[in-house]
């Protein structure tokens, strides 16, 4: 049966795109329960992170070629709904890529603030191939992450990138084993024991000051914020605790 699993631990959730026999090609169904799934992980004050992966031996296929040759507008935005509801999380995000990510699974890959590939991970956009337009936001958000020469191999050449390649053009953060979804959740373990509410006002902030230009811009952007921070409990309890350990030392 598909479906968009998730399963929550040690304040990470993580959510599994599941139809292995079609290599969890996005149908307007799947994306709709991706929709939901982040839903619920924003509702869940016991979530501070997400990572996004698919039922092996692929991330995902892409959107469902029969759903897409029907799909009309309406239907391609159900579609995207799916990739977009990850893209405009409040809390961070990693893909756990363990397989090909093509189509729009490769724009749920990019969707995520940061991606870890595994030695199987393949990154596709295929879209040229397959006779239609990118959807979704894939040209704008290729370019912004690797610029435009990698993002114009991949979307007009057919350029396929593997998990080094990915690496070295800043597609993906770092290569992991094969337990993709371990390397993410440990590298999802600082956002995880930090406080919610801060890890999500600094998620926030970065993407203010990433479409700013003004040095002094961004410190004005972050001045707020900070000083709200500073008279957290946590912080109290933080500061507390580091003069504690430095009255301590000999």
């Amino acid at each position: 049966m598909a479906e968009v699993s998730l399963e929550r631990s040690d304040r990470i959730a993580v959510v599994t795109v599941r139809d292995p026999e079609r290599r969890n090609a996005l149908t307007v169904e799947l994306s709709d329960q991706l929709v939901d799934a982040v839903a619920t992980c924003e509702r869940d004050p016991e979530v501070h992170a997400v990572v996004v992966t698919g039922a092996a031996p692929a991330f995902c296929a892409g959107a469902d070629l029969t759903a897409l040759g029907e799909a009309k507008e309406e239907g391609l935005r159900r579609i995207y709904a799916g990739f977009l509801a990850v893209a405009g999380c409040s809390l961070p995000t990693i893909a756990a890529v363990n397989g090909a990510a093509v189509g729009a699974g490769l724009n749920l890959a990019l969707a995520c603030d940061v991606r870890l590939a595994g030695p199987k991970a393949r990154f596709d956009a295929r879209f040229l191939q397959l006779g239609i337009h990118p959807g979704g936001g894939m040209t704008w958000m290729l370019q912004r992450l690797v610029g435009p020469q990698t993002a114009t191999t991949m979307t007009l050449f057919g350029q396929v990138v593997d998990a080094d390649e990915a690496v070295r053009t800043g597609l993906a953060h770092a290569r992991t084993g094969d337990d993709v979804v371990g390397a993410a959740r440990e590298l999802a373990k600082a956002a995880a024991d930090g406080p919610r509410d801060l890890v999500r006002t600094i998620k926030a902030t970065m993407r203010t000051t990433a479409d700013l230009d003004d040095h002094a811009e961004a410190v004005t952007a972050e001045l707020g914020p900070q000083v709200a921070s500073i008279g957290t409990p946590e912080f109290a309890a933080k500061l507390a605790a580091l003069k504690s350990r430095i009255s301590a030392r000999p």
